[in-house]
């Protein structure tokens, strides 16, 4: 299995940040990446993995892991904006509605607030299925002070094994 990132072969720097910018990554959660969160994060809830138990809890079926499709934003922040170099410091996240096996998450950035003195940036972090908000929050991130090409400047491809 592989993911595809078009367009992330270089990051921003400081000086070509924007407020109001914004980028946006999407992927289609699936039965593998529930299962394979799982095992990675150590997180076994059976909300998530036993569909008999999630058939009678309050969501009526299982769900994905808030973590996972909040990791799409750090998807959004490595590879796209700022890109390549970026430092998370902080997010905040708070979960809004859930995410089910089949649905497509949008993770959405955008640029808040600039701060010049510190080469950082407030970042709105939000996360779609069609239009509804599943995820919201706001991260601080340290902006890369040199611009960074990625090893193919056509797109990069990451592969699970």
């Amino acid at each position: 299995m592989s993911v595809t990132y078009d367009n992330a072969s270089q990051n921003a720097v400081f000086a070509d940040l924007k407020l109001g910018q914004t980028a946006s990554f999407s992927k289609t959660v699936t039965e593998a990446d529930i299962i394979m969160f799982s095992g990675v994060s150590g997180d076994v809830n059976p909300a998530h993995i036993d569909q008999h138990y999630a058939a009678n809890s309050m969501f009526k079926g299982r769900i994905a892991h808030g973590m996972l499709s909040a990791s799409f934003i750090s998807a959004v922040l490595g590879t796209r904006l700022p890109g390549p170099g970026t430092i998370y410091l902080s997010q905040t996240l708070k979960f809004k509605a859930p995410v089910r096996p089949g649905d497509t998450v949008t993770a959405r950035v955008t640029v808040k607030e600039l701060i010049a003195d510190r080469k950082q940036a407030v970042l709105t972090t939000q996360c779609f299925v069609d239009e509804i908000l599943v995820i919201d929050g706001e991260a601080l991130v340290m902006i890369p002070t040199a611009k960074k090409a990625e090893s193919s400047p056509e797109k990069q491809v990451i592969a699970a094994e």
